[in-house]
């Protein structure tokens, strides 16, 4: 293709689950290409650069200059990671763009790190969007992703997610839906090269969509007064300032709840049922917040509970989880449905040899598919198993259904009558029937400790104890399964009420309405082995990514030492239960401290 100039036109932003950097090839006479060679744009958060040097002659004599894109990808724009190779003479610009899949985690590795290429295709192979737009159904169906067109037709039926979000975006360009979604790198797997119909014609491609415009705006604006990290107090606010500066989608998804969300509410609002009785002249001049989960020994009694699509977020994801987890010594869960691949998350640790890994794992329905992730976890060296048992459906989350930012196409409704959200596009793999026979089986097929997660009675633990599981977590999903369901902390509660030896047969475990290290501390009194957060440090991530991360638990880590001080606990051990006693149901008005740092 001969254009007679290029023209780059870039808005950077440290975004929600992208940073965009488009690149258009278009004909409008000569052009100076001195400030490309000169000039290099920097930004502060080491994750996108643009910059040209000269590396040669081209096949006519004449300068070659190469512009590189180094950093993240766009997530909605076809050419946001490429590479042009210019024939620079007389004035004249000859380019021929090459397909540069720039991982958005590759701005955080070293220097000599380096970026998958595409092959370059050829001039026949360019698709019009035209043509791409007549693939549009079941039985046709083609998809732009990065700028490469696939026919995807015959994986519909195969896609873990169901029919439904492939055809709704069926003869589009499907890149930002896509990566919002899926790990890098997947559709090369799942594709044979025969799938892939050719590069999308850049002159062809459809202008960019005013809406989404403005909702880029709107985030870099807000993103440009996020206050500085030092000025972030407690965790709350993590959560106030992820709301104006993620996009809808993510927010939507992240901070979604079943139907009514009275589940959601009263996660947070239990803790406030349950007060301390300190202890006083204890010596608490040295303070041991370390612990051991399942074996692991981790520095403080938290870990990341399992959440679905960090990369919302943040591009990196949950590798800005795990090297923030790494850098503060304590276990991340890993979600069958993250944003980066197992083995991705499993590359970021700092510390291969030491640092944990445990696994959240969906059954699916192809069993052979389980196996073969299990197999790959475990290679990979992850050292235990959550097996989820509250989830052989998803719950009614209408927050992320309401703004599911077209998964579902134009339409009002699907063919069922239901609105989808991004967790729609998620949960087609898994296996509905579940029971006690299929951990039976997963004891079959792994020797790794498995954690049931998701369980909400006493009558419960009692059976999982006899069926011989290493742990429980009381949890009910964050409030996004059941509404109604309780909170984790009233199970616990009602655990060491009823059935206190469970304790000495089994690791419990608590997740869902953490706010403070304070609620730490009621759960490790009342038996709790460790306390898990999931939201909090999607919420950290997207606002400010690692650094968020490691400030998250920094703060826990500060109420932890705080509070075990004035309930004159020198170490973990030293929490017991009659320590906390359970008051009748008190509201406590909300906002008596709830302000926004600046």
């Amino acid at each position: 293709m001969m254009v007679k100039e290029l023209t780059v036109r870039g808005s950077f932003r440290y975004g929600p689950g992208d940073y965009q950097l488009a690149i258009s090839l278009v004909s409008q006479g000569k052009v100076d290409l001195k400030p490309l060679v000169t000039h290099r744009f920097e930004f502060t958060d080491a994750v996108a650069a643009f910059n040209t040097t000269k590396t040669g002659k081209g096949p006519d004599g004449k300068g070659v200059i190469k512009a590189i894109i180094d950093g993240p990808k766009s997530s909605n724009f076809y050419a946001a990671a490429a590479t042009a190779t210019l024939l620079v003479g007389a004035g004249v610009a000859f380019a021929q763009p090459l397909q540069l899949d720039a991982d958005p985690r590759q701005g955080q590795k070293k220097s000599g790190s380096a970026h998958a290429k595409t092959q370059t295709p050829q001039a026949e192979n360019l698709i019009s969007y035209d043509e791409v737009q007549k693939h549009n159904t079941r039985e046709s169906c083609w998809v732009v992703i990065r700028g490469q067109v696939y026919d995807i037709t015959d994986f519909i039926p195969k896609h873990p997610g169901g029919v439904k979000p492939i055809v709704a975006n069926a003869g589009t360009d499907a890149t930002e839906i896509y990566e919002s979604i899926h790990a890098k790198g997947l559709i090369e797997k799942m594709l044979k090269p025969s799938q892939h119909v050719g590069a999308l014609d850049p002159a062809t491609a459809p202008a960019p969509n005013p809406e989404i415009e403005e909702e880029e705006k709107r985030i870099a604006g807000a993103r440009a007064k996020l206050p500085p990290l030092s000025h972030v107090l407690n965790l709350n606010e993590f959560e106030e300032l992820a709301e104006t500066v993620l996009s809808k989608t993510a927010w939507s998804y992240y901070r979604s709840a079943a139907d009514d969300e009275y589940a959601h509410m009263n996660n947070a609002l239990a803790f406030r049922r349950y007060w301390f009785r300190p202890r006083i002249l204890r010596g608490t001049k040295t303070i041991d917040t370390s612990c051991n989960i399942l074996g692991v020994p981790s520095a403080l009694p938290i870990f990341v509970s399992p959440a679905a699509m960090a990369g919302l977020g943040d591009p990196a994801g949950e590798v800005n989880i795990t090297r923030g987890a790494g850098k503060t010594g304590i276990i991340q869960g890993i979600s069958s449905n993250a944003s980066c691949t197992i083995d991705e998350i499993a590359d970021a640790r700092t510390d291969r040899e030491k640092q944990p890994l445990f696994f959240q794992l969906y059954v699916a329905s192809d069993r052979t598919k389980s196996v073969q992730t299990i197999k790959r976890v475990e290679e990979l060296g992850y050292r235990a198993i959550f097996f989820t048992v509250d989830a052989p459906v998803l719950g009614n989350r209408e927050l992320d259904q309401r703004n599911r930012s077209g998964l579902l196409g134009s339409g009002d409704e699907d063919e069922e009558g239901q609105k989808g959200g991004v967790a729609s596009t998620i949960d087609g793999y898994f296996d509905t029937d579940i029971d006690w026979s299929t951990l039976k089986w997963l004891k079959t097929v792994t020797k790794l400790p498995i954690i049931l997660k998701g369980v909400q009675t006493v009558e419960d633990v009692e059976l999982a104890a006899e069926h011989g599981v290493q742990a429980v977590l009381l949890s009910n999903h964050g409030g996004r399964q059941l509404d109604y369901a309780p909170a984790g902390i009233d199970v616990l509660y009602e655990l060491r009420q009823k059935r206190p030896d469970l304790f000495d047969k089994v690791e419990v475990y608590v997740d869902g309405g953490v706010r403070r290290g304070t609620d730490v501390l009621k759960a490790l009194c009342l038996g709790a082995k460790g306390v898990g957060l999931g939201r909090t440090f999607l919420f950290a991530n997207g606002t400010y990514g690692e650094k968020g991360v490691v400030k998250a638990v920094r703060i826990l880590q500060n109420e932890i030492e705080t509070g075990m001080r004035l309930l004159g606990a020198t170490s973990l051990d030293q929490l017991r239960p009659e320590m906390v006693e359970r008051a009748p149901f008190v509201e406590i008005p909300s906002g008596l401290y709830r302000s926004r740092p600046e």
